[in-house]
Formats: C-alpha cells, structure tokens, sequence
C-alpha cells in the first residue's frame, strides 16, 4: 500500500465530504479499483488526528472503500446488475473499461469476450441497481464508449452522445473520461458535469524516467503530431517544454472504404528538419498500429534519431508482433501508454513497452470530487510539470 507523510497528504482530503464514499469497480477495472482504493485509504490513514471530526460520517471506519457489487449472467446471456450492500447517501463512484476483453461470460456453453457494448450495458446495470438510493452517482469511463462515432456524416448513429444522454436520465452527477476523441461531445448533455481529463503529467514523468539521457532543447529533439486532428495535443507539448513542432498529414483514397474508412496512401511531413533529432508523437490510440509504423519508417528515411510513440490507449488489435519487429529493425525506441484500459500480457512484456500508471491521478480526482472541491488544478498539469522539469534539471520555456 502506498505510504505517505502528512506534508504530502492532498488537501481536498482537509474538508468535509459530501457524502461517505463508496467505489463500484465493475469486473472491468477490478485492477484499478484495487490501486485506488489503496491510495484513499493510505491517505485517510495518514491524516491528522486533530481533523477526525471531518470523518465522522458514514463508512469512516469502514476498512475499505470497494463495495461489492457484480453483475452476474444466465446462460444464454441475459444478466442483471447486484449490489450487496446498502449504497443509500453515498457519493458513489462507478469505475468501468469498456475495453477490456479479457473479461469472458458464459454464452449458450461458450465463453465469449466482452465487447464495449456488453461493459456499457453492465455499467446501466449497476446504476439502476441503486434505485436512485445513492446521495450521487459519479461515471469513471476513461476510454470513452464509442469515442470515435462523435459526429453525424450522412446516415449514421451517433452513439457516443445518446451513451451520454442515457446516463444523465439514469441521473448520473459526474462523469470522467480521459483524452476524448472529440470532447464537444459534451454537448449533447449541457447540463451534466462532463470532465475531460489527460495524462500529459504521468507520460512526461515516464518519458524523463525512461530515457535519462534526454536533452530537452530545440537542438536535439521535436514533437511531431501524427496526424492533423493530433495537433493540439502535440503543440501543448511543445508548448510547456520549448520546443519545435511538426506534423504529418495522412493522404487518403477517398475512391475506396476498406473497414469502414479510406485507405491511407501516403503520410506526409510538414514542419521542421527532423534529421538527428530525438522525436516525441503523441496521439490518443494505437489500433493495429500500422500508420504510427509508416510515419516512424518516414521520420527515420529523414535521418530522425531516437522515436519515441506516447498514446491513452493502447490497443494493439493486431497483437504486437509487427511492433516487436518495427523495434528490431530500429524503427522506434519506446512506446509510452496508461493503464486506463486494458494491456494484453503479452504487450506488457515487451522491453520497448512501458506503461504510465495513472491509478494516484484518478485518486486524487476521486478524493477531490468527494470534498466537493474544484478540478481545475488538476485538469491543468503546468504547475507539476513546471516541477517535474526542475527535478530533473530542465530548463522551463521561460527561462531560455
């Protein structure tokens, strides 16, 4: 469990709870419900003992924060959400990866794997399962269900937004995702909470860990954005650390639909030289990983030094054998992804994997929403990054 000194205890933790807080973690996100709940009660542990006043609600001497909730299924699939204990008056957080598919249930004597379809219907499950008992009903989703269907084109759902409308009627308070494909999705429910969060900090913190000898300065490494719908994510890296950007733009068939989109033709290059500089992409997702392979091959026909991929969400969906090869081959260096969905075994066993732990972020938001305490320092890493770049001797933007 981790420990922490009083001096480091996070001050939402110094003001009075909304309501006691309980956490569901569906079947999905058991892991992450479990490094939570190791961090709150660390934390409540280590708290003054002059402020125990502030804890004397309900659940303070509970020895733990989980409650035990699961979603059980018949046979031919049909299943239905319990809850195994009382949830009235509490602040009730609901943890679900609606990609997570390692996750089987029996179906007609075969197991079959969860699809994000399967997990979002378990997630309403639950919620109903409350019967509206809960003093608020908070929605932790950080890969966003159907993220990526965020906009009409002809005759299509639109099923991201009505996934948000059906919560707000389940009468969901607060929901939290990570790294929306577009977050003015938002604005199919104007009226309820909707935070989107990123893990710039956490990426950053691995990223300088990892490579310790990278030199943070125009001469020796440039982000370059993978494509143009990734500009803003990049130009804020390079923004908070000083340095140039590039970006490729992906020329596409427009005359073919190969599943579901237009095949790529080319990735082309537009910004600065990039030839003996380290190379830092940044993007959301990593599917097959095939066009973040053709933009690496194109960076290192360029003369690129080290490349080094931070993604959300890495799903590798073609396995990870053609990325083991790309690495042989010299073709990237690392690839940085969080823990906010599930990693296959297999990738976290690869030496050019390395994983961002983002278990104390989601902590710390958890605690700071049960004090009823604004999210804006948190939401806006600059502060802790400006830190974290003094910690390891680099020089802010400012300063050069």
């Amino acid at each position: 469990m981790p420990q922490f000194h009083l001096d480091t205890l996070p001050d939402p933790l110094m003001t009075l709870p909304v309501a006691p807080l309980g956490i569901i973690a569906l079947e999905s996100s058991r892991e992450m419900g479990q490094r939570i709940n190791d961090y709150l009660l660390s934390w409540r542990a280590n708290s003054p003992a002059e402020e125990d006043d502030l804890y004397s609600v309900l659940g303070r001497d509970h020895d733990t924060f989980l409650l035990d909730a699961s979603c059980p299924r018949f046979a031919n699939g049909e299943g239905k959400g319990l809850i195994k204990q009382s949830v009235r008056g509490y602040d009730l957080f609901v943890l679900v990866d609606i990609g997570n598919y390692s996750v089987e249930y029996p179906l007609y004597g075969k197991n079959v794997p969860m699809t994000p379809d399967e997990h979002f219907a378990d997630l309403k499950r639950i919620i109903s399962a409350t019967s509206g008992k809960a003093r608020r009903v908070n929605v932790i989703m950080p890969l966003l269900y159907e993220a990526r269907q965020h906009r009409h084109t002809s005759r299509e759902s639109l099923d991201c937004a009505l996934m948000l409308q059906e919560l707000q009627r389940l009468g969901v308070d607060n929901f939290i995702t990570f790294d929306a494909h577009d977050p003015r999705v938002q604005n199919s429910v104007p009226t309820m909470s909707f935070e989107n969060a990123r893990a710039s900090y956490q990426t950053l913190k691995a990223l300088f860990k990892t490579v310790p000898d990278l030199k943070l300065d125009r001469d020796h490494i440039m982000i370059v954005s993978p494509d143009e719908g990734g500009m803003s994510r990049n130009v804020y890296f390079a923004s908070i650390l000083g340095l140039d950007v590039g970006m490729f733009y992906k020329r596409r068939d427009y005359s073919r639909i190969i599943n579901g989109r237009n095949p790529i033709i080319a990735h082309e290059y537009i910004g600065a030289d990039v030839e003996g500089k380290d190379i830092f992409i940044a993007d959301d997702i990593i599917s097959s990983g095939e066009s973040v392979i053709d933009l690496c091959r194109e960076l290192k026909r360029r003369n690129a030094a080290r490349i080094f991929v931070s993604v959300t969400y890495a799903f590798f969906t073609d396995g990870v054998e053609a990325y083991r090869q790309a690495h042989e081959e010299g073709i990237f260096d690392y690839v940085f992804s969080t823990n906010l969905t599930y990693r296959s075994p297999e990738l976290l066993k690869q030496p050019w994997y390395v994983d961002v732990d983002m278990s104390k972020y989601l902590s710390l938001i958890i605690a700071t929403l049960n004090h009823d305490r604004s999210l804006s320092t948190l939401l806006n890493p600059l502060d802790r990054i400006n830190r974290l770049m003094d910690r390891y001797g680099f020089k802010r933007p400012q300063e050069v």
